[in-house]
């Protein structure tokens, strides 16, 4: 398989990431293209009016988003350690959530999968409660670093499995946490880095500068060193 970066251009400067409106790639044409899951037809009408829609439709006629999961996106996946996740009551009103854990606590199952240790938090249980009447959602995952990030559509639910449960879990992570939420995946794009600020994790921050500070001792003891010798030279 090609590997392709998230920011959805190629070397060349064209998007090549599956799913994205300009990519090249053939997508599996169902009835319905998969891109419907966001684009209903009051969506496709403010596309007509402000311009887009050409584009889109191209997208569409490719079979729309993407809706497997690649070995691209079970990377990025297993990468992160926070996410976002929507979702909404049976009266559509919206809630988004902040999840996190250890790198490569949101799990990839299989090509349709996801799943994640739900850890307690405030226990308000929105979320949950949402899920109860309404099982669908949006994961937002954001890889400041890189500037890159992946949008998925999805529908989850709450499992009541022990097996399950216990390879989500990590034992060494400080947290208690209380059930598994597996999440269907209806399709996913990924999108350009436009307007997303380039941040770093502390952890990363506080590595890079010991390591700078090591190199900086070095060289010092090298410096040391060499003028010690140029000294007895000129003895």
């Amino acid at each position: 398989m090609e590997r392709v970066s998230f920011d959805g251009r190629s070397a060349a400067g064209q998007t090549n990431i599956p799913g994205s409106p300009s990519s090249d790639c053939e997508g599996t044409v169902d009835e319905k293209p998969s891109s419907d899951v966001a684009f209903s037809d009051t969506v496709k009408a403010v596309q007509t009016r402000l311009g887009s829609r050409a584009s889109y439709a191209r997208l569409e006629a490719r079979g729309g988003f993407q809706t497997v999961i690649t070995s691209d996106l079970a990377s990025f996946v297993e990468e992160q350690i926070s996410f976002y996740l929507a979702t909404a009551n049976a009266a559509g009103q919206p809630y988004v959530q902040h999840r996190g854990g250890p790198r490569g606590f949101l799990r990839v199952l299989d090509a349709r999968t996801l799943a994640f240790a739900d850890h307690r938090g405030n226990r308000q249980y929105i979320s949950v409660g949402n899920l109860e009447e309404n099982p669908k959602v949006h994961l937002f995952l954001m890889d400041y670093v890189h500037r890159r990030r992946v949008k998925i559509w999805g529908e989850a639910r709450v499992v009541d499995d022990p097996a399950l449960f216990a390879r989500l879990v990590d034992a060494d992570y400080d947290a208690h946490p209380e059930r598994a939420i597996v999440v269907h995946v209806m399709a996913w794009d990924a999108n350009c880095p436009q307007h997303i600020p380039q941040r770093f994790e502390a952890a990363d921050v506080a590595a890079a500068l010991t390591a700078r500070d090591a190199r900086i001792a070095d060289l010092e003891a090298e410096v040391a060193e060499l003028r010690r010798e140029a000294r007895e030279r000129r003895a």
